[in-house]
């Protein structure tokens, strides 16, 4: 692959790229680059808004150039404003490094491990914002050269001020810690979100701030969330996640917009477009299912899941296999939804209830009454089955 192939493919989906002529400079020099991506985990798994990048990312290892994946253990703590249009809660450093734990192993199901460097971001942030012995910080000695007018050219942050939504100090900073990443590691290359474009740019300043070059910056288009309104996001739990089960991913694709489904096929595939215009849009929505599922779990279980879903929705047959649960006295229905796990709380159970989505054997339950032990087949929502079965 030529230069002029290698941009074409790096540019191909792109909503911002800064700039191209220092790419193709970097790109013809012919050595390795370190393009890096980093991600705060504010939830326990990455989402398919993740694959957008990560499949760029792919792309870069596969031309030969190692990806550096950085881990926010820090910057959670801080919390990015990047299209938020409130302050983000901080989470506690204990949560951060749980939420953490899986994201390595989920994002090697798309990067090559051995063009992967995995790093976390306090290993540099902390030392940064540290006093020294007999000098000021290495942050005090930055934040002499970001002004306050700069970091208020944010969109996300004018918005916000005609609002007359709160800015925190520790929201407005977050940049400076992002761009300060790029400089501890080096980075030729940076990705993130159209969202993120600020925070990249921020990166090259204070690279030249430290002498080095200026990163090469690419924006990729954000994934809408199962909502259809949103971006996806972890916060706005509208999100499909890597280890969802492939039911789960499956039901989930299917309850998505056809113009959702659109961009989920043109952003997570490389199906042909016009062929999926041509297809009637269910069985279009069931291919992307399959084809989600097969990323993560493989043919058979892709298979397995349209089936399941066919099985359930389509002919109206319960499923071939469902968890159980065991009941020895009364209780009231809302109980045991939550307790078989069919809900996470007593008032999602209640409003599952109201709302007319619980059935027991079929019959649809309006009230809230007690449940006397008996063998039975329980439904909460479209896709939680529970086979109910009494106990000694």
């Amino acid at each position: 692959m030529n230069t002029e192939e290698q941009i074409s493919l790096i540019k191909r989906g792109s909503v911002n790229l800064v700039n191209e002529t220092e790419l193709k400079e970097k790109l013809v020099s012919g050595r390795k680059l370190r393009v890096k991506f980093g991600v705060d985990p504010t939830r326990p798994d990455l989402h398919l808004g993740h694959i957008v990048p990560l499949n760029k990312l792919k792309h870069f290892q596969e031309m030969g150039h190692t990806v550096v994946f950085i881990i926010g253990d820090f910057t959670a703590q801080v919390g990015d404003p990047s299209g938020k249009d409130s302050t983000r809660p901080v989470l506690d450093k204990a949560s951060v490094l749980a939420n953490a734990k899986t994201y390595t192993d989920q994002a090697f199901r798309i990067l090559d491990r051995e063009r992967t460097e995995i790093k976390f971001n306090s290993e540099w942030l902390i030392p940064f914002t540290e006093f020294k012995k007999d000098s000021l910080s290495d942050f005090i000695n930055v934040a002499k050269s970001v002004t306050v007018s700069r970091l208020l050219e944010r969109e996300d942050f004018k918005n916000r001020m005609k609002q007359e939504s709160p800015i925190s100090l520790l929201e407005m900073l977050y940049p400076v810690f992002q761009g300060y990443d790029s400089v501890a590691v080096k980075a030729d290359v940076e990705l993130g979100g159209q969202d993120q474009i600020f925070n990249l740019l921020m990166g090259r300043d204070l690279q030249k701030l430290y002498g080095q070059p200026p990163q090469t910056a690419l924006t990729m288009p954000l994934l809408v969330g199962t909502d259809g309104v949103k971006k996806m996001s972890k916060s706005y739990d509208n999100y499909i996640a890597f280890n969802d089960e492939p039911k789960d991913i499956f039901g989930k694709t299917m309850s998505l917009s056809d113009e959702t489904m659109n961009s989920y096929y043109e952003l997570l595939t490389e199906a042909d477009m016009a062929e999926v215009r041509a297809a009637h849009p269910m069985e279009a929505k069931k291919k992307l299912g399959e084809t989600l599922v097969e990323k993560f779990y493989g043919r058979e279980e892709a298979v397995k899941a349209r089936q399941g879903f066919e099985q359930v929705f389509s002919r109206n047959e319960l499923p071939s296999e469902m968890p159980e649960f065991v009941i020895r006295e009364p209780m009231k229905i809302s109980q045991i939804i939550v307790a078989a796990g069919a809900a996470k709380s007593g008032n999602e159970a209640r409003r599952l209830i109201e709302g007319g989505a619980v059935r027991i054997d079929s019959q649809k339950i309006s009230e809230d009454g007690v449940f006397e032990p008996r063998d039975a087949i329980l439904q909460a929502g479209k896709r939680n089955f529970r086979k109910i079965i009494r106990g000694a």
